[in-house]
């Protein structure tokens, strides 16, 4: 498969609709939060040059490269994620008649759900990024483009949520409980702050949007 950023939307979505064991939740979430990052881009570019807005260009200017190569950074870890599937894909399959090769098959899947892992967690920290980035513009922003900010918080909030389940899901598995523990852990804590970051931005700017001024 053509790596993700290179895809048409279409094919995107024929790939992940089908029986195709990637892309999946961690792609599709990577890809979320990069169409999220991609409003709060369109926001500062809008503001970019915006005599009304003189007192926020420098920085404006510094936001926009750092959106740039945050979306770039998600698109890429979208491939990432299936890549890291691959070999925990192979080692469910792996033979277990013996108990041998149930000693080889749990060593195995133990290290393939713990690379699993990994680039969901990239995913995540990536989205927290975003979120930071659709909250600053989402104050600073042209009003006109507004709803668009709020748009791309709400997106990056539920791709932050749809890539954690990968992690809660291989951490289920995995019989080290206390790297699990400190896994999930790390998971909710960005969880938790994201999630809490982008739909305060969210309301914050349906409130302002919604109701006409007094």
């Amino acid at each position: 498969m053509d790596t993700v950023a290179d895809l048409r939307l279409g094919e995107f979505s024929d790939v992940l609709a089908s029986k195709a064991p990637v892309p999946g939740g961690g792609g599709a979430s990577a890809v979320a939060a990069a169409v999220g990052a991609s409003l709060g881009q369109m926001v500062a570019s809008l503001t970019l040059g915006k005599k009304k807005y003189a007192d926020v260009q420098g920085r404006i200017e510094e936001l926009i490269p750092r959106f740039e190569a945050v979306r770039a950074d998600l698109l890429a870890l979208a491939d990432e994620d299936a890549k890291a599937f691959e070999p925990l894909s192979r080692a469910y399959g792996l033979p277990k008649s013996t108990e041998e090769e149930r000693a080889h098959k749990a060593e195995v899947m133990e290290a393939a759900l713990r690379s699993a892992c990994e680039p969901p967690l990239k995913i995540m920290e990536k989205t927290c990024e975003a979120i930071d980035l659709v909250d600053e513009i989402s104050r600073i922003g042209t009003k006109i483009a507004i709803s668009d900010a709020g748009a791309g918080a709400t997106l990056l909030s539920s791709a932050l949520k749809a890539v954690s389940l990968n992690i809660f899901i291989n951490a289920k598995s995995m019989t080290d409980r206390e790297y699990a523990e400190a896994l999930l852990t790390h998971t909710q804590e960005m969880l938790d702050e994201g999630c809490k970051k982008a739909d305060d931005a969210y309301v914050r700017v349906e409130r302002g949007i919604r109701w006409p001024s007094r």
